[in-house]
């Protein structure tokens, strides 16, 4: 393992990921830097867990999507045991499906159908919370060594960091969006009705209640329709 071209490609990505534009395209270009960055790396996706539901992010093959699903069907799996992990192992590696001794009795021999030799999991999270496991995947046997398990971890631990700043700045400028739509529903309402900004607020907020509708939907009806009639 070259580690100095390998902190040049970490270095270009960091730069990359500051680059892009939205959260969706934070987690594809963190996947596909795993290809290249990760020796051995075929495949890479972002496993996570919402209640009892998998949802794969970012998947760079069908391969990725086809062994979530059927981790979370068998309710096991190293990516699996990753993304719920929150204590303990960081990092989970199947160094060869054909090895019978695999922790995971009933995942293996189904994901060697697949086409899969190797993979590794590797836990995503920030100071404030799991995020889930980023999944690398090798459709040869032991096509991971401890160096690429070592760039893996250096992947997902910026991959993380990267992640959530890009969700804390999605949800900072959804924030700015509805402020600006309640404040032009405001504006709507005080001049239509000539009613002051505290009564403007205060139609909307009865609305909401009263129909059980978020106060930025109806907002964004006023806005629309010029009313909420």
């Amino acid at each position: 393992m070259d580690w100095r071209a390998f902190a040049q490609q970490m270095a270009t990505m960091a730069r990359d990921l500051l680059a892009q534009e939205s959260v969706s395209a934070t987690l594809d270009r963190i996947t596909a830097s795993a290809i290249g960055i990760v020796q051995g790396c075929d495949a890479a996706g972002i496993l996570v867990l919402r209640g009892a539901q998998v949802q794969t992010l970012a998947p760079t093959d069908q391969l990725v999507v086809d062994s979530d699903q059927l981790q979370q069907r068998l309710r096991e799996g190293p990516c699996f045991d990753a993304a719920r992990s929150s204590e303990g192992e960081r990092v989970f590696r199947i160094a060869d499906f054909t090895d019978h001794r695999m922790r995971w009795p009933a995942y293996v021999p189904e994901a060697r159908k697949l086409g899969l030799g190797s993979m590794m999991g590797f836990l995503l999270f920030t100071e404030d919370e799991d995020l889930g496991a980023l999944n690398l995947y090798s459709r040869t046997r032991g096509a991971f060594s401890d160096a690429s398990e070592t760039a893996g971890w250096l992947l997902a631990s910026h991959a993380a960091v990267a992640f959530s700043s890009a969700r804390a700045h999605a949800q900072l400028q959804q924030a700015v969006a509805t402020r600006h739509v309640i404040g032009e529903a405001m504006g709507i309402l005080m001049g239509t009705h000539h009613l002051t900004e505290e009564e403007a607020f205060d139609v909307l907020r009865r609305y909401s209640q009263q129909h059980n509708v978020k106060l930025r939907e109806v907002a964004r009806r006023i806005c629309e329709q010029g009313s909420l009639t």
